[in-house]
Order: structure tokens, then sequence, then C-alpha cells
């Protein structure tokens, strides 16, 4: 009893000890690790991050067995690694310190945050949109951004920020215009590109009618966690690709019901606070792999 009234009185005082400037010191950590953890998850280095993570542990471990040799090449590959992490991050490095070196240095604290009114419009205009499109037969492929960001895909067509408009969208996918042929890339319920150009998909399972826009749709899907809409130009038919499966021959009904599954979940409020986002951090992916299960295999 004596030491534990010693070890509460010992904590008491190193309590005490605590100033503003050391609340202020941690405060600033725990803001960096979270900006990383945003990083991390925001972009496709999630593999490369866990990867280093567990040349760290191997380094640990091989220190704590007394194992020299593993412990010292470990040790001389996990320095380069410094190296490898810059040329791999150099994008975001760049981003962020463009972003410090602005006047604007409240994008630096912020996070992109989908305007509910924005989606809800968006998907509105785009069911509108794809019901026209799939009646006269012109082809169209739109991604819904979500987690992943998708700037190398719009660095390739036509940058643009404005709201989702059927008619827009109608004019951008006529058979005529410069940017059919590319995908509409919708951020935050904003048209952020048109004309770009996505990765095609690697499955050699993909059944043989698919043409080189759901092939593309699903390449996109299967890379990042982005929704992919497509009308098929030959047929008329309107799919959804999420995860890397095709949900093919919707109606207009289903295809609005499903992106506001997606893109809309009910939890958006509870996820919106300050505790919810850091919980979101370390989810995992049950909803985009069910999502996955419930599409039609191709």
């Amino acid at each position: 009893m004596d030491a534990l009234v010693t070890a509460l009185r010992g904590a008491v005082v190193d309590f005490s000890l605590i100033t503003i400037f050391d609340i202020i010191d941690i405060a600033i950590i725990a803001f960096l690790v979270y900006k990383v953890m945003v990083l991390i998850r925001t972009t496709n280095s999630g593999k490369v991050a866990r990867g280093i993570l567990l040349i760290m542990v191997a380094v640990w471990l091989s220190g704590v067995f007394n194992l020299y040799t593993v412990n010292f090449l470990l040790s001389r590959l996990l320095e380069w690694g410094v190296v490898a992490i810059v040329v791999l991050f150099q994008p975001e490095l760049r981003k962020f310190l463009e972003q410090v070196g602005s006047s604007k240095l409240g994008h630096v604290f912020s996070t992109h945050q989908t305007i509910p009114d924005e989606m809800d419009n968006a998907i509105t205009q785009t069911v509108k949109a794809y019901a026209s499109l799939s009646e006269s037969k012109t082809g169209a492929l739109m991604v819904f951004e979500r987690d992943n960001m998708l700037n190398d895909a719009i660095r390739t067509g036509t940058a643009l920020d404005t709201v989702v408009n059927a008619e827009l969208l109608k004019n951008i996918f006529w058979n005529k215009a410069p940017l059919h042929d590319g995908a509409v890339i919708v951020r935050n319920g904003r048209i952020v590109g048109a004309g770009c150009m996505l990765p095609m998909s690697g499955n050699v399972n993909l059944s043989r009618d698919l043409g080189m826009r759901h092939r593309a749709g699903i390449g996109a899907s299967e890379q990042t966690d982005a929704v992919v809409a497509i009308v098929s130009e030959e047929t008329g038919s309107i799919s959804v690709a999420v995860g890397g499966m095709l949900k093919r021959h919707l109606a207009p009904e289903t295809l609005e019901r499903l992106l506001r599954n997606e893109l809309m979940p009910q939890k958006e409020t509870e996820e919106s606070l300050p505790l919810g986002k850091l919980s979101g951090l370390f989810k995992s992916r049950k909803e985009g792999k069910k999502s996955g299960t419930e599409t039609d295999k191709v």
C-alpha cells in the first residue's frame, strides 16, 4: 500500500511539472502524426508504409535476439529508406510544403470534406444525365472520388471546378465533344476533371463483351476506392464498378440508390466529429469489401 501511495504522489508531482509549452509540444506532435496517417490513407502508399513498419520491427527483433548481421543489413536498408520515402511521397510532400509557404495556412490544417448538399445534387444530376445517355446509347464514364486522391488521373485530362449538372454531362459525353472519350472525375460533389485517362484493369477474366470504357472503370475501382459509373456506347446499359467488381444493367433508380449508399453513408454526421475522423483512420475496408461481394463478377 505504501508503494502505491508513493507512486501516486510521484505521478501527481510529475503532472504538476507539465507546462503550457509541454501541452503545445504534444499537440504539435499529435497533429503531425495525424497528418501522416491521413497522407497514408488518402494515397496509394499504404502498403509502402506497412512495409517500412515491418522493417523497423525486424530491426528491433534482430537487436533483441542478437542477430548482428541481419540487424546491420536492415539498419542500412532503413537508412537508405529515408531517401526512398522522399522519392515515393514527393508529390504529397511538395503539396504540403507549398501550402506551408503560401499565405493560406488554413489549408494545411484542413481535410477534404464532402458537402452533403453538393453530393446530393451530384448524384441527382448524374442519374438524370445517365438516364438520357442510356436512352441515346451515348458512352459515359464518371469517377466519384472517395478517400484515395486521383490527382494523377486529373493531370491527364482537363482540370475543372464546377458543380455537377445533367446538361453539362450530356455535352461532355456527346460523341463529337473533345472530352467525350475520357472520364469525368467528381470530388466532394464537384467536377474537377474531364477527359481524364484511367488505368486499365489487369483482370484477365473479364468478359470479352466489355469494352475499353468498362475496363478502365474497373481498373480505377481496383486501384482506388472510387465509385465508377459507366454507360455502354453499344447497348446503353448502365453499370457501376466498386472494388474491382462490376454491377451491370442497372435502372436509373437502382443507380441512384447504389450511389447514395456508397457516397452518402448514414453515419456521416458522426464521422464529421474530430473523434470520428480519428477513429476513421483505423477502420478496415469492410464496407468496401462488402460492396464488392454484392456486385456481379465479370
